[in-house]
């Protein structure tokens, strides 16, 4: 096997490890592509792939301007990837802020809050409200930990979605639910439904 094609299927290794997961370091990708650090960075400017920070940046700003059930000062985290009607990812990081001060956890309204406004961001219509949750707490979680937020929509009947949401801090999951998200429609649609 030579150098090139060695290299080439190296880079296309890369490409799909950050297909399926764009938060990946520079770091975890050397320890999955068995390579260092410096050759994993020589390889994404080969492929003109920006570093995490860039990526995260970019991602968020196309999930932004997708918004329509929330607005974005309501999402709590950052919003990363918004796929409306399908599926969408956030991100936070647990500050001093969100922890109980004698054990150090995470208070978890922080954590259902992060989920619930991640649900209603994938809702493609002008507005949703929460109808149910359903939800675990699975391992507790602490300050300095980066949680990051899944959330799918499994199920679509008229106005009522089910939206599964998993979130995981270093690929373990710490928290899931299932919410029943309704979408509102625009106050005028309601009229000329029933002048019908």
């Amino acid at each position: 096997m030579s150098m090139i094609s060695r290299k080439q299927q190296r880079q296309q290794s890369l490409q799909a490890a950050l297909d399926d997961n764009p938060f990946l370091t520079d770091e975890q990708l050397a320890q999955q592509l068995e390579a260092s650090v410096p050759t994993i960075r020589l390889d994404r400017l080969a492929l003109g792939i920006p570093e995490l920070r860039e990526r995260t940046k970019h991602m968020a700003l196309d999930a932004q301007k997708k918004l329509q059930a929330i607005a974005s000062e309501d999402i709590v985290g950052q919003l990363i990837d918004l796929e409306l009607g399908h599926s969408g990812i956030s991100m936070m990081q647990i500050t001093p802020e969100m922890v109980l001060k004698r054990t150090g956890v995470a208070r978890g309204h922080f954590i259902f809050a992060q989920a619930n406004s991640l649900a209603l961001a994938v809702i493609d219509a002008p507005a949703a409200l929460t109808g149910i949750a359903n939800v675990k707490y699975k391992v507790p979680v602490h300050q300095g930990d980066n949680l990051v937020a899944r959330a799918e929509v499994v199920r679509k009947v008229e106005t009522k979605y089910t939206i599964w949401v998993k979130i995981r801090n270093n690929n373990k999951e710490v928290f899931r639910a299932k919410f029943l998200i309704v979408s509102i429609p625009k106050e005028g649609d309601n009229e000329n439904e029933n002048s019908r």
